[in-house]
């Protein structure tokens, strides 16, 4: 492993090509000041949840609506999400210390998949609403609906807005994001159904509505799903090739062989990346020029923003990507 001045040069080096690599933007995985605005903007969202689905009761129930009711219902579970996102939110900005090396940014992806569990829960209530609709229709005050279905669209709307950005990057923000974009087609439903109600009893048309949104939700719980079980599971980043980041590094001058890559995601931002890099025998102060060179390719073409090296003479196990000692070969043989 390197030396500890070698660590603090590296650290020193990442940070400058952190800095160059945001002016220039030059890859897809660089670190926009999300984690800076994404606060806010939740915070915002959870205090429009909280009027809107207030809101929605009144009305719901001086319109003897199901539908609004139903609506407040799935918002009233979404300020619980978004007040999850935003705790753990605030929680993943603590630094790193020395029982959690990487930091606490994993508490967001543990809270997008709790969101993903109020999702389900809300959708199921939806389906349960729905059906008891299609057996018991009602009729409502459409007039009445409509209004607060406006209101719905507005504060969804707006809140879906304030998010989009921070989706991008951060898997809880996304979470987040896909809550307000499901209330914002709900609302949307709403207000198509009161529109209708209006002219044509067609009580049909709101759990219809209803259905076909649950399904959009379900759709992107099992995306947020994925990607949260592949950053858990240390898996390789959607998007890297190890063979392709091999080859690159094996012809920068001074690199005799690589072997031993591992790549995985610290958080849903931020890519961790560690690997063998065989040189010929040299002190060790000769290999901060090529390990400088490493770290700047490794961050300008594949977005990994925390590699660590380990310089070596010869290779060990078979050189290949992953060495025995990665499945206790080295160990057992």
């Amino acid at each position: 492993m390197e030396s500890p001045h070698e660590t603090n040069h590296e650290h020193e080096n990442r940070q400058a090509v952190e800095h160059d690599h945001s002016s220039t933007g030059t890859h897809s995985h660089q670190h926009v000041d999300v984690k800076d605005t994404s606060g806010s903007r939740l915070l915002i969202t959870l205090a429009l949840n909280l009027i809107i689905p207030v809101a929605q009761v009144i009305g719901g129930v001086y319109a003897h609506s199901m539908a609004l009711i139903s609506d407040a219902t799935h918002n009233f579970s979404d300020f619980a999400a978004i007040l999850i996102a935003y705790v753990a939110h605030r929680i993943g900005r603590k630094g790193a210390s020395v029982r959690n090396t990487f930091g606490y940014r994993r508490v967001e992806v543990m809270a997008a998949v709790i969101n993903v569990g109020i999702l389900i829960g809300a959708s199921c209530f939806i389906v349960y609403e729905a059906v008891e609709r299609f057996q018991h229709p009602q009729s409502v005050l459409g007039n009445i609906v409509i209004w607060l279905a406006c209101v719905g669209i507005l504060g969804n709307g707006f809140s879906a807005l304030l998010l989009h950005r921070g989706s991008e990057h951060n898997l809880n923000v996304r979470g987040a994001f896909l809550h307000m974009m499901g209330d914002f087609l709900t609302s949307v439903a709403v207000l198509i159904s009161g529109v209708v109600l209006i002219f044509k009893p067609w009580y049909w048309l709101d759990p219809l509505l209803s259905l076909v949104i649950v399904l959009f939700i379900l759709k992107s719980c099992w995306s947020i799903l994925k990607d949260a079980s592949g950053i858990l599971m240390n898996a390789t980043p959607e998007g890297l090739n190890l063979e392709e980041i091999r080859g690159f590094l094996e012809q920068i001058p001074g690199v005799c062989g690589i072997h031993y890559l591992h790549a995985w995601n610290i958080s849903a931002s931020s890519i961790g990346f560690s690997c063998h890099v065989e040189v010929l025998d040299q002190l060790v102060s000769k290999t901060e020029k090529i390990g400088e060179t490493v770290r700047h390719e490794l961050f300008h073409r594949f977005g990994i923003d925390h590699p660590v090296l380990q310089f070596e003479t010869t290779e060990c196990g078979n050189g290949g990507i992953l060495c025995e000692i990665s499945s206790g070969g080295a160990m057992n043989g």
